[in-house]
C-alpha cells in the first residue's frame, strides 16, 4: 500500500529554487532602496523600490511576493539598512515616510493576484499604474499626514504628486522587464516551474 501524499496536482511553492528565486528578490529591493533621489520639501524620496515592487508582483505567486515583502520589512525593522537611502530600523518604518513601506505590501499582493487572473500584459500594466501605485501612494500619504499633521494640501505636494512621473515609467519598466523575464520560462505561474 502506498501511503505516499499524492503531489501530482500540486504546487512546490517552498522548493530550493523558489527560495532562491524569493531570496534574490529581497535582495533585488533592498539593493533598489539604495537608489535613491532625496526631494528637499518631503521626508520620502524618489527611490527603484517602485519598480521591484511591480516586478515582484508581476513574476511572483501571491504567496511568494508576501513573503518576500514580509521578510524584507523585518530585516529592516530589525536593523538592516535595506529601507530607502541604506535606512533601517521602527524609526523608519513608522516615521513620515514608512507608509510607503507598508503601501508596497499591499500593493505587491494585489498586483500578483491581478497578474495570476489576468496574463494580458497590456492590462497588467494598466493596474500596475491604476491601482498598484495609487494603493501605495495612500498609504505612504495617510501614514504621513497621521505623523507630521500637516493638510493634506501640503501631504499631497510632499508624497504624491512628485512622484506621479517617474512612477508610471517604473511601471512601464517593470512590465517589459517582468516580460523579458517570462521568455525564459523560470515564471509560468503554477510554482512547479523551477
Amino acid at each position: 500500500m502506498n501511503t505516499k501524499p499524492d503531489t501530482s496536482t500540486k504546487t512546490n511553492f517552498w522548493s530550493t529554487g523558489r527560495l532562491t528565486i524569493m531570496a534574490l528578490m529581497v535582495a533585488l529591493l533592498a539593493a533598489s532602496s539604495y537608489i535613491t533621489i532625496p526631494l528637499p520639501f518631503s521626508s520620502a524620496s524618489i527611490t527603484a523600490q517602485t519598480l521591484v515592487v511591480n516586478f515582484i508582483g508581476m513574476l511572483l505567486l501571491p504567496q511568494e511576493a508576501l513573503a518576500v515583502m514580509v521578510t524584507w520589512i523585518l530585516v529592516g525593522l530589525v536593523g538592516v539598512p535595506v529601507f530607502s537611502g541604506g535606512t533601517a530600523g521602527p524609526a523608519k518604518l513608522f516615521g513620515p515616510g514608512g507608509g510607503y513601506i507598508f503601501g508596497f505590501l499591499v500593493a505587491v499582493l494585489l498586483i500578483s493576484l491581478f497578474c495570476r487572473r489576468v496574463k494580458d500584459l497590456r492590462l497588467q500594466t494598466a493596474f500596475l499604474i491604476i491601482i498598484g501605485i495609487p494603493v501605495i501612494y495612500l498609504f505612504g500619504a495617510v501614514q504621513m499626514q497621521f505623523v507630521t499633521r500637516q493638510p493634506w494640501g501640503a501631504i499631497l505636494i510632499q508624497s504624491v504628486l512628485p512622484f506621479i512621473p517617474l512612477d508610471i515609467v517604473k511601471c512601464l519598466a517593470a512590465a517589459a522587464l517582468a516580460k523579458a523575464i517570462r521568455r525564459t520560462g523560470l515564471f509560468s505561474g503554477d510554482g512547479r516551474h523551477v
